[in-house]
């Protein structure tokens, strides 16, 4: 289990606690992990290694597998083979216990949307065990780092999209989980909120948390985390820390190189402006 930092609690006052782990295991390990939906294989044997108190980024083009792949890494969706460890535990031979170390923010994320975000939060919380007073008193810290007092007693379902997402990231983070996995958490969010919720997601890992995190924002990613995996047809194609997979190059750059696929723009060009 992990241990609590000296001179921290592990019953309130702050979102999370200040952890550190000491067991030696990566935090994820991701093993030959293959799905296919009929014909199509989405993810066709991806490895994976986040070592413990990184900042993980995932990137890679739109149908490459990124969504899939976290999803079977959470336990949300079962592989057709391989193995998934969270801190060298068997997620699908324990799925209960290795679940709540778990913060997850899926993609596409549904909410019980008839609640309040304060309602949400709490249920949340109350739902990983947490006591009451614990819960309570962790609800209104989020709720003020992510910038969601005001609408704290408004349902859920008439929040923006923006709002809704930072709801969900409370969701997954008010158990104090050790490992939080979020796939796409800045889409559609303010550039306010954003710099916040990075923040907040910094201090955790500062604090000895793991965070996965899957992007479209280059630029992002490289300011942001430290180790990086480039995926692309279900396939891993690059991994290890930002630098390593840079190789002197921007991550746009490296990115593009890796996948390939960069128009030129020639077919557009009854596209320019003529002074014709």
């Amino acid at each position: 289990m992990p241990r609590t930092m000296p001179g921290t609690s592990d019953t309130g006052g702050h979102p999370y606690p200040r952890r550190v782990s000491d067991d030696g295991h990566p935090a994820l390990q991701v093993r030959g992990l293959v799905k296919a939906f009929g014909p199509k294989v989405a993810v066709g044997g991806v490895d994976l290694t986040v070592p413990a108190g990184s900042f993980y980024g995932l990137v890679g083009p739109n149908g490459a597998g990124k969504t899939t792949t976290l999803s079977m890494a959470t336990g949300l969706l079962r592989p057709d083979h391989g193995q998934v460890l969270v801190h060298g535990r068997d997620l699908w031979a324990e799925p209960l216990a290795v679940k709540a170390t778990l913060g997850v923010l899926p993609d596409g994320v549904r909410l019980f949307d008839r609640l309040t975000g304060r309602q949400l939060i709490t249920y949340a919380g109350l739902l990983q065990g947490l006591d009451r007073s614990v819960v309570a008193q962790r609800v209104e810290d989020l709720l003020g780092a992510l910038g969601l007092v005001e609408d704290a007693a408004t349902l859920v379902v008439d929040y923006s999209a923006g709002m809704t997402k930072k709801a969900a990231l409370a969701c997954a983070l008010v158990h104090a989980p050790r490992l939080v996995v979020l796939d796409e958490p800045f889409e559609s969010v303010d550039p306010v909120s954003a710099a916040n919720i990075r923040q907040i997601l910094a201090g955790y890992v500062a604090s000895g948390g793991t965070v996965v995190v899957s992007s479209h924002v280059m630029d992002l990613v490289e300011r942001m985390c430290d180790h990086v995996a480039v995926i692309a047809a279900g396939r891993v194609l690059a991994a290890g820390t930002v630098e390593e997979v840079r190789a002197g190059q921007s991550l746009e750059d490296r990115f593009v190189a890796l996948v390939g696929g960069r128009a030129t723009g020639e077919e557009l060009a009854w596209l320019r402006t003529s002074s014709d």
